[in-house]
């Protein structure tokens, strides 16, 4: 076949350095479409949607061909990490954790996908974040080790 083509979605989940809560609804309003921009425009991966709260967020995207989620991680969070330290002195000690986790999405799910990721706020008034990581973890059947999970 002389074309290639994909369409791939992946749900990456990771939260900010010890789960500070840096990412407060001022800077949300800012920071989501920044790092979609940065998707679109150097990993040519569009996100569908990105969401979160204080301390992480959710981003669902469709993965190019070209670029892989090692190399999209890294990209979108030292692009981002950059951008919200010129925001400000309460920015400045601003990181992203080192891991992050990466869930295929099937065609048919993305719409509960975003659903999920939508209902972010409400959906934390019950369950912390490292619950709710652990959930997804065992969902997707993923093998971890409790002491290399959180930073």
């Amino acid at each position: 076949m002389p074309q290639s083509l994909s369409k791939v979605f992946i749900h990456l989940v990771f939260s900010t350095k010890n789960r500070m809560p840096f990412i407060d609804e001022s800077i949300q309003t800012e920071l989501y479409p920044y790092m979609a921009k940065v998707l679109y425009d150097e990993c040519s991966s569009p996100a569908k949607i990105i969401g979160g709260v204080e301390d992480h967020l959710h981003i669902l995207l469709n993965l190019s061909r070209t670029i892989s989620i090692a190399n999209l991680v890294e990209t979108i969070k030292v692009q981002s990490s950059k951008w919200i330290k010129t925001k400000g002195i309460p920015y400045w000690k601003f990181h992203w954790q080192a891991g992050y986790g990466a869930f295929s999405v099937s065609s048919s799910a993305v719409d509960a996908v975003t659903q999920y990721i939508l209902g972010q706020k409400e959906h934390h008034r019950k369950r912390t974040f490292k619950d709710e990581f652990r959930v997804l973890l065992d969902k997707h059947e993923m093998e971890y080790d409790e002491a290399y999970v959180w930073d």
